[in-house]
């Protein structure tokens, strides 16, 4: 049974004062506050078994080899993922998408050949399309939004539909409006015209059972730190057809089979992706954090969200002056709204001062931001341990400021 009460004792920081107030953390969608087993699990392995993985047939490493895998085969199952050897670590989303267009993109795409975006779309699935573009002469073409902030399929369906088409690489979910896209039928549209799929799903791992087998996508990306792991950590996803054919990404460590003075040879993924000492601790956090999730339940996690998200919308609504972006349904846990004549860095600060922990700016969007003919906005967004109580404080703080400005 969820008990958001019971939850709120496994994150001692949420019990803190900020300027003498109850903190009210609603900053989950840039970074999630960690349970104490994911804090005790890394803390018991830097204490008791800390020592380099793949490298050494002494006991630690053996131990940490063994932590480190059995992160892997967590994450497999928690993402339903066909085999643990598709599972990739990175260092997080942004790493997870330069991997594949520096590894895929680099040696399977050319001059004229397109890539399909959306106005929607996060930095980091976005930047490195763009230096994949400048290098190669790969075309970026961006699926436009509706009225109502959705995903315009017909254009997307169109745009697919164009022979240079040879990549989709999406977000799942929009960490500014909340949107939640149609992943099947992006999917299904995309593989019918031959074209694979990358979803960027930094903003819906958090928030909703992802099942990769059964979406079908070519490619998935997130992090660790916005599902209650640590930060350093993420990964990528990928269909094993695609990832025994890609180069490597970084060269050196553990990726070697063997190294000449002029030519080497490479391991099988996901050792191939993975170069260097990984961050093991991190990636052991990282599945105790699944534990952690799991024990929940994800339709847990994305019921309570979906509540609060309803709750706030409404009581915002009332406060008058306050215009909220993104759908009315189907969001994840994120709200994002601007407060009339007032700029969103000011309502942030003021929110702070009350305890209110909130994100303010362009989110690492800023096309979306152009979209939206704004240059920010201020930002709210939820996660297990958020409570209607702390929303309420949020809405008395947000109404204390329309009246200073007013």
């Amino acid at each position: 049974m969820f008990d958001v009460n019971e939850i709120r004792k496994d994150f001692p920081i949420l019990s803190q004062l900020i300027h003498d107030k109850p903190l009210v953390y609603l900053d989950n969608a840039a970074t999630t506050q960690k349970p104490k087993s994911v804090v005790k699990m890394m803390e018991e392995y830097l204490f008791k078994h800390n020592a380099n993985v793949h490298r050494g047939i002494h006991y630690l490493s053996e131990k940490s080899t063994e932590a480190y895998e059995d992160a892997r085969v967590k994450v497999a199952k928690f993402f339903n993922a066909p085999k643990p050897e598709e599972i990739i670590f990175t260092s997080g989303t942004t790493e997870s998408v330069n991997l594949v267009a520096h590894s895929w993109g680099r040696k399977y795409l050319k001059k004229g050949d397109a890539i399909i975006l959306s106005e929607m779309e996060h930095h980091s699935n976005l930047v490195p399309w763009q230096l994949l573009s400048k290098e190669v002469g790969v075309e970026l073409k961006f699926t436009g939004l509706n009225e109502d902030s959705s995903l315009n399929m017909n254009r997307f369906k169109e745009l697919v539909g164009e022979k240079n088409t040879k990549l989709v690489a999406i977000s799942y979910a929009s960490n500014v409006l909340g949107n939640v896209n149609p992943a099947g039928e992006i999917v299904e549209i995309a593989h019918s015209a031959g074209v694979p799929v990358l979803f960027d799903g930094a903003q819906a791992a958090p928030h909703f059972k992802v099942d990769l087998t059964e979406i079908d996508c070519d490619f998935f990306v997130c992090s660790a730190h916005k599902m209650l792991g640590p930060t350093g950590v993420g990964i990528l996803y990928g269909k094993s057809e695609h990832l025994e054919e890609m180069n490597p990404f970084l060269g050196g460590g553990e990726m070697i089979l063997e190294v000449g003075l002029h030519e080497s040879t490479y391991k099988e993924p996901p050792m191939r992706f993975e170069a260097g000492t990984p961050n093991y601790i991190q990636a052991i956090g990282y599945g105790a954090a699944l534990d952690y999730l799991d024990k929940i339940g994800m339709d847990a996690v994305h019921e309570h969200e979906v509540k609060l998200c309803e709750y706030a919308v409404s009581e915002i609504a009332k406060v008058g002056g306050v215009e909220v972006y993104g759908p009315k349904t189907n969001r994840s846990g994120i709200i994002s709204f601007n407060l009339d004549g007032t700029h969103p860095h000011d309502v942030a600060q003021l929110l702070d001062g009350e305890g209110v922990a909130v994100r303010a700016g362009h989110h690492c969007a800023q096309p979306l931001m152009k979209w939206l003919n704004v240059s920010s906005t201020s930002r709210i967004s939820f996660y297990i341990y958020n409570t209607e109580e702390e929303i309420d404080t949020f809405i008395a703080a947000l109404q204390k400021i329309k009246k200073i400005f007013n």
